[in-house]
């Protein structure tokens, strides 16, 4: 038998994992140092090194932190474009269906995870103003737009009345969201689980749907 009969099979590196799963480990590195290090802690380098994956790989989910950052944010958001690409089925569902959305955006940004990156992102650090845009864009108004999207194709269909479905998300994210994470950040109100936001929720529900349903 030959040399290269004898010869051992070349040993096969690891499967190369799916490029969905490689983005989250990145985006979790990311989250972590972020929590337990900071915005300054955060770079390309340390994500990497984190992560466990080389630092061309993070480049390729985003060009630099802030970016990073938002990425982070618009994976948290993008848990709510299924739900928000569903349809009413009749307007007495409006209630249901509302509370059901907006419970959705709670559990994603009332968390103690999201709540630390909030209170973060109201300190004062360099670099504040670009990771602030971040924030906004990819979360408070990524979130908006979907929200008034859906209210705007229910009008649509007229299921039900709501001539500035912009406004009308805002107004119910802000009752709903915005203030509970106020408090949360300033330590008044616990973050979720600990906290419930159904009662909360149900009551802004109840007083938008009284001018939403037809009469």
């Amino acid at each position: 038998m030959s040399s290269q009969d004898q010869a051992s099979p070349r040993a096969r590196g690891r499967p190369a994992a799916p490029e969905h799963a490689l983005k989250q480990q990145v985006l979790d590195a990311a989250t972590e140092l972020l929590l337990s290090q900071g915005y300054q802690a955060a770079t390309m380098a340390a994500v990497a090194q984190r992560a466990g994956v080389a630092k061309k790989t993070v480049y390729r989910f985003a060009d630099n932190s802030e970016q990073l950052l938002g990425a982070v944010i618009h994976g948290w958001t993008d848990a709510f474009v299924a739900p928000m690409s569903e349809p009413l089925t009749e307007a007495a569902a409006l209630p249901q269906a509302l509370e059901a959305l907006l419970n959705t955006v709670a559990a994603k940004v009332l968390t103690r995870e999201a709540v630390g990156l909030f209170r973060l992102l109201i300190g004062d650090f360099p670099g504040r103003e670009q990771a602030l845009a971040q924030y906004a864009e990819h979360g408070v108004q990524r979130c908006a737009a979907l929200l008034a999207g859906w209210l705007e194709r229910q009008a649509e269909q007229g299921l039900i009345r709501c001539p500035q479905p912009a406004q009308t998300a805002e107004l119910l994210l802000a009752m709903t969201i915005a203030e509970p994470l106020r408090r949360m950040a300033l330590g008044l109100t616990p973050p979720l689980p600990e906290h419930d936001p159904g009662e909360r929720i149900c009551a802004a529900v109840a007083l938008c749907c009284a001018g939403l349903l037809p009469r």
